[in-house]
């Protein structure tokens, strides 16, 4: 079906090669493969060498092996908030990189020219308890969340695994109360360890619960208790003080609930709510949050404004295709699967009702797929996908596939090598070389922030895109 698109400039430059090959990716060769002028288009939107650290990755053809030329990114490492194993980044509606992969929120207001962090100056506030020392020698850490909610505020949370000598770990939520423009925080001490990285994700509002009430309420859950067990999360309705928040059974029969996911016009905010992909949840516009997939039976879940659980369908009664789905201003709602080598993009204009699709296959290329993300922006009409992959030739590789004028074709127009892809990192404590999991943002102008891993550096780092379409605006002199 032919997606509801708005007024846009086309690309100055059309690939030809991948307007030929709707709906595959791999196997052939394209059309005009290596020929294409892709970058006559384009510009850089900063001056790359004005950066500490400017590095060029290889672009090319998004169905085969097929290189172009190169593009700068700017590069930064654990220094710019990561920690050993990863980064947890995101994007804000007013041009932010946030990143909060190690102890503190980190954030850069300038496309990362420079960097700022946010720590306790004070021993309590609110009420909140005071934070015990960190053990000497265990600095460093400390890893959390954040993402934006739709009313511009940062909900964040750090959870710190080695604090003090009784060795109980501890969560730490972080709030920027984006009218005040002020950062504030508060220990909260779950009555069992919390275990491992967060999800965090914004339930839409305004809530009015036993919770408590605001204009959204933030839930976290830790990726060990998701991942290994149903234990359930923390909510909160004012960011800093936090509940333990009970899941349903998966195998629960609740009454069901039809959700319509249908809407006409979003504000340009839900570019930027999406929480990461292992959150398996989005926040739903009109109130709310979906939980796809989320029973034994394939039936989906919906946390309403009240904070209480249904069994959820979308609008005809039908289930979503995938647990990773989301929003972006354009209303249109973007689901990705992985099985395999292959992953799946798909797109619906009307709530989940029909569904247009775009397959990555990447078997013969890669033995087994190891991280993924995506993001999308309605306002420049982009979806990119970030997958890092073992290869079959041995190190892991990271690539993205950048999908502009989605709302036109789902086919993506060029694919961007991520560093050297010449290191070999498994995810997951006691391993030597870890990239634990993909994170990456898409910033107001229209680029993209990936997370990637290379031998240049022991640690994981990301990159932020400099080259981008004329049409998103003019370069900066």
């Amino acid at each position: 079906m032919v997606g509801r698109s708005r007024s846009r400039t086309v690309l100055t430059v059309m690939m030809v090669a991948s307007m030929s090959l709707a709906g595959c990716f791999g196997g052939g060769e394209s059309e005009g493969e290596g020929t294409t002028p892709w970058d006559s288009g384009y510009h850089y939107i900063d001056l790359p060498s004005s950066y500490e650290d400017p590095r060029d990755f290889t672009v090319g053809d998004p169905f085969s092996n097929a290189t172009w030329g190169n593009a700068s990114w700017t590069v930064y490492g654990n220094e710019h908030g990561g920690n050993c194993c990863e980064h947890y980044l995101a994007a804000t509606k007013e041009g932010w990189i946030l990143n909060f992969g190690g102890e503190y929120p980190t954030w850069s207001e300038d496309r990362g020219r420079t960097w700022q962090e946010w720590r306790p100056t004070i021993l309590s506030q609110f009420g909140c308890l005071l934070p015990k020392p960190t053990v000497p020698g265990q600095e460093g850490l400390g890893e959390g969340s954040i993402v934006q909610a739709t009313n511009g505020d940062l909900i964040a949370m750090g959870w710190f695994p080695y604090p003090s000598t009784s060795g109980a770990d501890q969560f730490y939520a972080f709030l920027y109360d984006a009218e005040d423009q002020d950062w504030s925080w508060c220990y909260n001490r779950p009555p069992e360890a919390f275990y491992d990285r967060s999800w965090q994700v914004e339930v839409t509002g305004p809530i009015s619960s036993i919770y408590g009430s605001g204009p959204w309420a933030s839930l976290v859950i830790s990726n060990f208790w998701h991942q290994v067990a149903n234990r359930g999360g923390q909510i909160s309705t004012d960011g800093l003080n936090y509940q333990n928040f009970d899941f349903p059974d998966r195998d629960a029969n609740l009454d069901v609930m039809e959700v319509d996911l249908d809407f006409d016009e979003l504000g340009v905010e839900w570019d930027y709510t999406k929480p990461h992909k292992e959150m398996r949840a989005f926040p739903v516009p009109s109130g709310g949050l979906y939980f796809p997939d989320y029973f034994d039976n394939d039936v989906d879940a919906f946390l309403d404004t009240s904070l209480s659980w249904w069994a959820a369908t979308s609008s005809n009664g039908s289930s979503l295709p995938s647990q990773y789905c989301s929003f972006d201003s354009s209303t249109a709602l973007h689901c990705v699967t992985a099985g395999g080598t292959v992953l799946q993009h798909m797109l619906s204009w009307d709530g989940g009702l029909t569904w247009e699709n775009q397959t990555y296959n990447l078997s013969g290329v890669a033995t087994e797929l190891e991280e993924w993300e995506f993001h999308a922006n309605g306002e420049h009409d982009l979806f990119v996908l970030n997958v890092r992959y073992q290869s079959a030739e041995g190190p892991d590789v990271d690539v993205a596939w950048h999908v502009r004028e989605y709302s036109e074709s789902l086919v993506p127009d060029m694919k961007t090598y991520l560093g050297q892809g010449d290191l070999d990192s498994t995810s997951g404590a006691g391993n030597d070389i870890r990239f634990d999991f993909a994170s990456m943002g898409i910033m107001p102008d229209g680029g993209a922030f990936i997370a990637y891993h290379d031998s240049t550096d022991p640690d994981p780092l990301f990159g932020v895109e400099m080259l981008l379409p004329v049409r998103y605006g003019p370069a900066v002199a």
